[in-house]
């Protein structure tokens, strides 16, 4: 499969755009971490987390964002907007594939699409708040995903996808009792 790449798209000039945005992140936190993602048992920042660290940074100087679904053959994604009141422009798409291809994996791809787009044209991290809890050694389990994931009827992507924010390998999973849990309870 051959992949597009995307690149930045800009008006002629950027220059008030990246004054304020400049002037917007000197002023912006990190995105708080208050939703819990259940399987790894740690917290991340959603989508309102993300608008909350952006709102008035970005009004106080002038800037403003937009998000637009985008769906391409087995793939959703989201182009953002970043716009100046000075009528200067940047914009993104980040495109995600999909494996499932049913509404709710839709609407879960370009959630995820939108939160992550909007953090990264804006620049601004999620809070570490759980720094030293990175760094404590992983529990160990001795359940075997993979085979729980085949009994019930899911791939290994399928589980990965399962997570908010997805996983990016089922090695990630912190908690395997609870996703077995989950695995078991949910047989496709």
């Amino acid at each position: 499969m051959r992949r597009r790449r995307h690149k930045m798209n800009k008006s002629d000039s950027i220059k008030e755009l990246a004054t304020a945005l400049n002037k917007a992140q000197a002023e912006m936190s990190g995105a708080k971490k208050k939703a819990t993602n259940p399987f790894f048992k740690s917290k991340y920042s959603d989508m309102n987390a993300v608008v909350d660290a952006i709102r008035i940074p970005f009004c106080d100087n002038g800037l403003s964002y937009s998000q637009f679904p985008i769906f391409n053959d087995k793939c959703v994604g989201v182009e953002t907007i970043l716009m100046h009141e000075s009528g200067e422009w940047i914009s993104s798409i980040l495109m995600l594939p999909m494996v499932k291809q049913d509404p709710q994996a839709a609407g879960s791809a370009i959630t995820y699409a939108r939160r992550y787009s909007l953090q990264s044209i804006a620049g601004i991290p999620s809070e570490d708040d759980d720094g030293n809890q990175a760094s404590k050694p992983a529990k160990k389990s001795t359940i075997d995903i993979a085979a729980v994931a085949n009994e019930c009827g899911w791939t290994l992507q399928q589980v990965c996808e399962s997570f908010e924010p997805p996983a990016k390998s089922i090695k990630d999973i912190q908690d395997l009792d609870a996703c077995a849990a989950f695995l078991r309870s949910n047989k496709i």
